[in-house]
């Protein structure tokens, strides 16, 4: 509504003894004109630009004949000014103008400058008058005065005698008598008016009073502190006409402030409280409406410690109020008690080191022209006086407090309701929150800002076919739009009365005193004119002149206005509303006609015209548009709310005559039904919202009113839909009032998304910037700097659990169904379980009907319930979970349910409930399910949470602590994807600590019983890692059973699975082929591999010679070695980017494997030449390193060996190679595959070596196997297994894969050798691992202890392999002797 902005403005008055210090400040009527009053002084400053004008000093022997000044009050035209001094005199003062046409400042513009020419009144308006001061009468009432109060063209002033004085402005009594206030008969009420009795005691006398021009008579506050409202009860003014009422509960009232608008009475009490009262219509009783005060809640230490109030005072447009009390801070509250700033909080209140300050002490002050300034006169002059320390502070200036406000347009233009935007008006600037809405387009581009503007327009808003903006514009950042309004239009017509955007947030338009200025946010231009005497049209694309003008000519003078759709409601001042319509017309320059509708005449219920707020046409009615004969008009023009003086009144069309028939009546003349008497809706009401808009989906939103009611929150009057379109029932209401709270002010409301926009007031300190002692008057320093920053809520769940309160679940569930694709539609879900679960489960009373099982059953109906529930949970203690849980069910069938929807991440958050609300064998029984479960998925983020979980669990058991690890030895308890975290070996690695790793790998393999055997006993966690590696081994044994090699490898990337040592266990059992065929089409399948097909000329085919092969092995090379390379050098790089194509083979890339186009030659020498100079002495980590560090190879890393492009190859072998590649699958699958090919040669699956070589198509591979089983004792099973396994592949491959056989044929010669292998080899027995007998529980131990070992950083098994690879690719000549290090460390490995 209004708040404060930056720092306040001192304006300082002239030097003078601190005895002269201003203490008094009051306005005119037309806020123009301050008087400001020192003890023996009068000045008049001015309020644009806030200058003095005159002073009249009292000279020193009339002063002490009339003692000190008091009071002020104006004349109402502002021509003279009537002062009170102590010893009961009252001094007339005329102001008249003086030197004839000069003034006191003049703006000087530069020669030729527009401003020059000047409007006609441009001197008034712009320069500040010189005024003379002189006192023409002097009055002596013979008793002290109380207060002076402008009455028309009287003056009423109350003395502390108990009269009453009634006083023409001339100075004269006019010989009517002073009132005694003891002969005016009070009573509770009108009604028993005769009955009054009379206020019995001698002492009694007027304290504070005002006038009140709409309820005609004077709130008192007496004395003793009782508090009343006096009214003539005919148009003569003496004690026979007047009576008074008073409320029997007030009697501690100090003084009172009277709202025009609103008809209200606003007493400050001693309390520290404001009780707010209004006049009953019928009895004439005074009724209390509301009360503002500070709560305990909002301000623990305030009690007691404001003091009494001190002043109140009404904003000018009778908004807002503003409070002060005798122990200073001020407070700003809206007309029905909501409260938007306290000065007695937070950055007021507070230095930046936490210290308080005192709170600012207010004398006097007084609102400036539209609400736009405080005029505040502070407190400091009269203390300091007495206090002696403070001498610094007495000889400083005195001075004037300027705070500046921002308002809501909808203070002034209440029409703005019907708009989505939050619109807000400084003295110079307008603040919006839809910029973002201008700053998409491009302003500059005509066409294309043009086309925009085409299409916006056309496109109907969710079927309504009008616009509105997104949500994401409206809500957007916390800056605003900020647009300074033209200088030029300022400087003759500030201050600036109303505003208004136009409902797409391009078009704003400013109205000060004269005419008004249009904005577009578009074109970033102003455009201005001149007189507004009548009611108009204007272009939007023009000029703003009356050439293009449409002027209509109204009876009497226009108070309020609005629009609905094409049609436009005014309020006149003879209390009559008129409804017009906006035609396009297609003749003539003017392109927009208006045509009198309908006229009503409301005299008869409105007592004053000044009394309403607002006049608004909507399509809101009673009937929610399933009972209306014709559905059509379900959103015309339906009914006129009007809101007088807060409250809600409604005229809807009168249905119950003969209808119109829309074929009978003719377009041209719209005949409208006449309107039916009108109802009250709702009390205390300052702003409304509703909208023309229409949407089948979210009716309940867009046909709703939403009502702003101050303090008492906000109410929705919500309409109620049968279910299916069934008939209603005759007993069901079709609309309901909801009221709920909200935490912010509201300024908008947006319909469709059930949010509302506000602002609130923020502070920044700056008072650091400055010393203590040098800059303690400094204003930054005594004041925070005020920014306003835009700000939003939720609503949606309040009208929920309102529905549901009353048993209306149907409706809420119809409501929430239309909103369910909000994207905050969980979260209020949410707020709604919390806030019932908070008030119900904090209760002190038992509650006879709680709401939470209604609530919980009602989440149920949404997908959303279980991640409501879990989320709600894990937001509040632990203390109110039974509660909870209760109602919503027991959190195992919950976590049950979960895993059933496959919804794992919500399962691991009941998980943790469960941890906490059961016994630990329930949670790890339930964490294994989800282990399980996370495996089977692939969900491995929550796989590896999962092992530290279930870890942790595990440690959390035992009864002993477990033993801290020494500092070489990395606990196991710290999750599988951390343990190998910094595993990899890095090339700066000194050579000669690499033998010694060595030797330490190979202890540890040949000495089970070794020192880190004794780590099971010592280790409290082995258990738990017993268990986490059962699952692991049982899921790797599914994959390899159900040939899932695609997933086995990501599996071990991502969880640092050890492979290679675990197949090594499994060669003869769950790594042995079965099934060589189905593991062929399995894998061509899984790596989207395509089946090889016979070209077309294979007469001639290329195979026969040894050209292709070596390309074939080239390729095997640089593409098996370099991936390790890369990959060591990258070793710093995080485990989740590393295993990048793992992770990726979700969605793999189909890119065709490009050669020519990927690293070229540079490249890969500059990854060698480090490694070629260590031979044997460094590992370039083997496969067992990869999988083991969770990494692989990125799959846009293709190498090429500088020899290939090299290569004489003729036209028939190019079109062989290029028919080759087309046949190959995508990269990264061949990245994949031959990191796959690496574990299985490492672990010796010599088996599964060849299924992969088969769908590389690469001889080589086969050929390296059959060198692998020459050289060493190979299990004959194993051999047997192979030569079936190829047989096999060969007869499906003859009848149903024709494409396989020019391989099978380049790779005869070596079954053939592969066949005699097997039958000389007499003892297969002999050399199979000796795991293999063993139950799992046996071997486990040896995996614990290889890990264990490979913690160390130590190269892990198999790198004599890894160095092999190097030193093929670089010596091919020597290939066949090199092969043997490759083959014992494979050896090594498997017999281990």
């Amino acid at each position: 509504m209004y708040f404060l902005s930056g720092w306040p403005k001192r304006l300082l008055c002239p030097l003078g003894s601190p005895a002269e210090a201003p203490f008094h400040v009051q306005s005119d009527p037309q806020r123009t004109f301050f008087a400001v009053l020192a003890p023996a002084r009068l000045s008049i400053w001015y309020s644009r630009p806030s200058v003095l004008i005159v002073t009249y000093k009292e000279p020193a022997k009339s002063s002490s004949q009339f003692g000190s000044y008091k009071q002020a009050e104006w004349r109402p035209d502002s021509t003279m000014i009537a002062v009170s001094t102590a010893n009961g005199y009252i001094l007339f003062f005329h102001i008249t103008s003086t030197r004839g046409d000069k003034y006191l400042y003049e703006p000087v513009y530069p020669k030729g400058s527009p401003q020059m020419k000047g409007t006609p009144h441009f001197k008034e308006e712009q320069c500040a008058p010189a005024l003379n001061l002189e006192m023409k009468k002097i009055l002596d009432l013979q008793a002290p005065i109380m207060s002076l109060q402008s009455v028309l063209e009287d003056l009423l002033v109350a003395t502390s005698d108990g009269l009453l004085h009634l006083i023409h402005w001339e100075g004269m009594t006019n010989g009517r008598k002073a009132i005694n206030l003891c002969t005016v008969p009070f009573s509770v009420d009108l009604q028993s008016s005769r009955a009054g009795s009379f206020l019995g005691f001698a002492d009694v006398h007027i304290r504070d009073m005002e006038y009140c021009a709409t309820l005609d008579g004077f709130a008192v506050v007496f004395n003793d502190g009782k508090v009343g409202f006096i009214t003539p009860v005919s148009s003569r003014f003496t004690a026979e006409q007047l009576h008074g009422v008073w409320p029997q509960d007030v009697v501690d009232g100090t003084c009172v402030a009277v709202n025009n608008k609103y008809r209200l009475m606003a007493f400050g009490c001693a309390s520290g409280s404001v009780q707010v009262y209004t006049i009953d219509n019928t009895t004439g009783a005074m009724q209390l409406s509301h009360k503002l005060e500070l709560t305990a809640k909002q301000y623990p230490d305030i009690w007691n410690k404001t003091g009494a109030v001190k002043l109140v005072r009404w904003s000018p447009d009778n908004s807002v109020v503003i409070v002060t009390w005798e122990y200073g801070g001020l407070s700003l509250w809206s007309v029905f008690g909501a409260q938007l700033i306290c000065t007695l909080g937070g950055d007021f209140a507070y230095r930046s080191d936490g210290t308080k300050k005192d709170p600012l002490k207010i004398n006097s002050m007084s609102w400036g022209a539209e609400g736009y300034h405080l005029w505040v006169i502070s407190g400091f002059g009269s203390q300091n006086t007495e206090n002696e320390s403070d001498s610094k502070s007495i000889v400083k200036q005195p001075g004037i407090l300027l705070f500046q406000f921002i308002k809501s347009a909808l203070t002034v233009n209440p029409c703005m309701s019907n708009q989505e935007q939050v619109l807000l008006q400084g003295e110079d600037r307008l603040y919006l929150n839809c910029g973002e809405a201008s700053q998409s387009q491009n302003p500059r581009s005509s066409s294309a800002h043009s086309d925009h503007r085409t299409r916006r327009e056309k496109s109907p808003f969710a079927g309504g076919g009008l616009e509105s903006q997104s949500l994401s514009t409206l809500l957007g950042h916390r800056h605003w739009h900020v647009v300074q309004i033209s200088s030029t239009y300022l400087e003759s017509n500030w201050p600036i009365r109303f505003s208004a955007i136009d409902k797409l947030g391009q078009n704003i338009a400013v109205v000060g005193k004269f005419g008004f200025a249009h904005y577009s946010l578009l074109t970033k231009k102003w455009k201005l004119f001149g007189n507004i005497t009548q009611l108009r049209v204007y272009l939007r694309t023009s000029n703003l002149d009356n050439a293009f003008a449409h002027v209509t000519k109204t009876q009497a003078e226009t108070l309020l206005l609005s629009v609905f759709r094409d049609m436009v409601i005014v309020f006149r001042a003879d209390c009559s509303i008129c409804l017009y319509s906006i035609e396009r017309k297609s003749d003539g320059p003017n392109a927009a006609g208006i045509q009198v509708l309908q006229e009503v005449s409301m005299s008869r219920y409105i007592p004053h015209p000044f009394l309403v707020v607002s006049v608004t046409l909507t399509s809101v009615s009673t009937e929610n548009g399933i009972t209306l004969k014709m559905p059509q008009q379900a959103r015309d023009a339906e009914s006129i709310m009007l809101n007088l003086a807060g409250q809600l009144i409604m005229m809807q069309r009168d249905r119950s005559g003969p209808q119109i028939r829309e074929k009978d009546s003719n377009p041209n003349q719209r005949k409208l039904l006449p309107f039916c008497p009108p109802v009250v809706l709702a009390q205390s009401v300052e702003n409304v919202w509703t909208t023309c808009r229409a949407n089948k989906q979210k009716r309940h939103l867009l046909e709703a009113l939403w009502l702003s009611c101050g303090g008492a929150g906000m109410k929705v009057w919500l309409p109620l839909f049968p279910r299916d379109h069934r008939k209603p029932h005759s007993f069901l209401s079709q609309r309901i009032m909801l009221p709920f709270h909200i935490n912010i002010y509201p300024l908008a409301v947006l319909f469709e998304d059930a949010l509302v926009l506000g602002a609130v007031n923020d502070t920044l300190l700056y008072d650091s910037l400055y010393s203590r002692n040098s800059a303690r008057e400094q204003l930054e320093v005594l004041f925070p700097f005020c920014v306003v920053e835009r700000t939003s809520q939720i609503y949606l769940h309040h009208i929920l659990r309102q529905l549901l309160v009353r048993n209306l679940g149907e409706q809420a569930l119809l409501l929430a169904q239309s909103c369910a694709t909000l994207p905050y539609f969980p979260h209020v879900l949410e707020l709604m379980l919390h806030e019932v679960l908070e008030e119900e489960a904090t209760s002190r009373e038992p509650i006879p009907d709680p709401l939470l099982p209604t609530v919980a059953k009602f989440i149920t109906e949404f997908p959303l319930f279980l991640q409501t529930v879990v989320h709600c949970a894990r937001k509040t203690e632990y203390a109110l979970w039974n509660y909870l849980f209760a109602a919503v069910g027991n959190p195992k069938d919950l976590f049950e349910e979960c895993l059933m929807a496959q919804d794992l991440d919500t399962a691991a958050s009941y998980l943790i409930i469960l941890q906490n609300m059961e016994v630990p064998a329930v949670s790890r029984q339930h964490a294994t399910l989800l282990f399980n479960t996370a495996l089977e998925q692939g969900k491995w983020d929550l796989c590896r949470h999962m092992i530290r979980f279930l870890k942790a669990i595990g440690s959390g058991e035992s009864e002993t602590p477990p033993s801290t690890p020494t500092t070489q030895e990395p606990s196991s308890s710290g999750g599988g994807f951390e343990f190998f975290r910094n595993r990899s070996i890095s090339l700066s690695q000194s050579a000669d600590s690499v033998p010694a790793s060595k030797f330490s790998l190979q202890k540890t393999l040949s000495m089970p019983s070794g020192p880190s055997g004794k780590r099971w006993s010592k280790d409290s966690d082995c258990a738990e890692n017993m268990y986490i590696d059962m699952m692991l081994w049982r899921h790797a044994r599914r994959l390899l059973e159900e040939v899932r090699l695609k997933d086995l490898g990501c599996f071990a990337a991502q969880l640092g699975f050890e492979l290679i040592s675990w197949l090594c266990k499994e060669r003869a059992r769950a790594a042995r082929v079965d099934n060589f065929v189905l593991a062929l089409k399995r894998l061509h399948k899984d790596f989207l591999w395509p089946l090889p097909i016979i070209p077309a000329s294979s007469v001639s085919s290329p195979f026969k010679n040894g050209k292709y092969r070596t390309v074939g092995e080239q390729l095997l090379k640089s593409q098996s070695t370099d991936p390790f390379l890369n990959l060591e050098i990258d070793a710093g790089v995080s485990n989740v980017q590393r295993s990048q194509s793992w992770l990726g083979n979700i969605g793999p890339a189909h890119q065709e494997i490009d050669t020519a186009s990927s690293h070229g030659p540079q490249m890969q020498d500059a990854f060698l030449s480090p490694l070629s100079n260590k031979g044997d002495e460094c590992s370039i980590g083997s496969a067992t390193d990869l999988t083991e560090s969770s990494s692989m190879v990125d799959g846009d890393w293709t190498m090429v060996d500088e020899n290939f492009s090299t290569l004489s190859l003729t036209q028939s072998e190019l079109e062989h190679i290029s028919m080759e590649l087309a046949s190959k699958g995508p990269h990264k699958s061949q990245v994949q595959l031959r990191y796959l090919l690496h574990i299985f040669m490492e672990a010796g699956c010599l088996d599964w070596c060849i299924v992969i070589g088969l769908i590389l198509r690469e001889s080589s591979i086969i050929n390296q196997i059959l060198v692998i089983i020459q050289s060493s004792e190979v299990d004959g099973e194993m051999l047997q297994n192979i030569k079936t396994g190829l047989h096999a592949v060969d007869r499906w491959a003859s009848t149903d894969c024709p494409g396989y056989k020019p391989f099978l044929n380049i790779i005869k010669p070596h079954l053939q050798k592969l066949s005699e292998i097997t039958e000389e080899q007499v003892q297969p027995e002999a050399f199979q691992p000796m795991t293999v007998g063993k139950t799992p529980e046996q071997t486990s131990p040896r995996a614990e202890e290889n890990r264990s070992s490979l913690g160390h950083g130590s190269i892990p098994q198999g790198e004599v392999g890894g160095s092999s690879l190097v030193s093929r690719k670089e010596e091919d000549t020597t290939r066949a002797e090199e092969e043997e290090p490759f083959q014992d460390g494979t050896y090594d490995c498997s017999v281990s």
